[in-house]
């Protein structure tokens, strides 16, 4: 590991992939104010500041979701479902089944709104000043939503590939969503650096699959520095 960067032996790197929510896009407000908002709109009235408590406990409660062969059913929107109504359990459990309904719809469709999500400065940046020489592509945790809203931010065409957990049926840190996203691009494992900010999903289950990483933690580095290290 030198600079933060943990280089395969032998490696020639061809290609770079990302992660998508924390290390390409993030949300400038909490999760519980986007939930307020949108309770609002359905005619719930709901604490912005115990969505965020309520959301943060319900997502460490989420049973992993064990690797399948292909597609998840329904681009994973059953789980995202099952997670609004643990968070509403916790914070208004007296919620009717209709308004449930009316505040998921309107919840799912308003994370795929571009304007809800930021890039981060150096994105488009590092994006040009890789694109000439290197394949690059995302792997996330997350579902068909991610595309659109790579889209609309206007990044969408650096990317050879956008690899998703829904549809490649496994999520990180399961080394799977790795060997399967480098199988349909044609790389080896050391051809290939994987750049991402979460130490399990992204560090510890890139390495384990026998990619490169570039492990992003913004209180110590930033995405351009990954320029100095591929140039290297």
């Amino acid at each position: 590991m030198i600079g933060g960067y943990n280089k395969n032996k032998s490696t020639v790197i061809r290609a770079i992939f990302f992660d998508g929510a924390g290390t390409l896009i993030h949300l400038p407000k909490s999760v519980g104010y986007h939930y307020a908002l949108v309770g609002k709109r359905v005619g719930l009235a709901l604490d912005g500041a115990a969505l965020d408590r309520a959301f943060a406990a319900c997502w460490k409660q989420m049973p992993a979701r064990p690797a399948i062969e292909g597609p998840r059913e329904d681009d994973d929107k059953g789980w995202w479902r099952a997670l609004v109504d643990r968070v509403i359990d916790q914070i208004a459990p007296r919620t009717s089944e209709p308004d449930r309904d009316a505040f998921f719809e309107v919840a799912y469709s308003h994370f795929a709104e571009a304007e809800v999500w930021k890039l981060y400065p150096d994105v488009i940046e590092v994006l040009e000043a890789l694109r000439p020489r290197f394949d690059l592509a995302v792997v996330s945790n997350f579902d068909g939503r991610l595309r659109m809203i790579l889209e609309q931010l206007g990044v969408s065409q650096f990317f050879s590939h956008v690899f998703l957990s829904s549809e490649l049926g496994a999520d990180k840190p399961d080394p799977l969503i790795y060997h399967r996203a480098l199988k349909l691009s044609g790389l080896a494992p050391n051809e290939t650096l994987h750049v991402g900010d979460d130490p399990v999903r992204d560090w510890q289950g890139a390495e384990a699959a026998g990619l490169s990483i570039f492990p992003l933690d913004r209180t110590r580095n930033a995405l351009r520095d990954l320029l100095a290290i591929v140039e290297s």
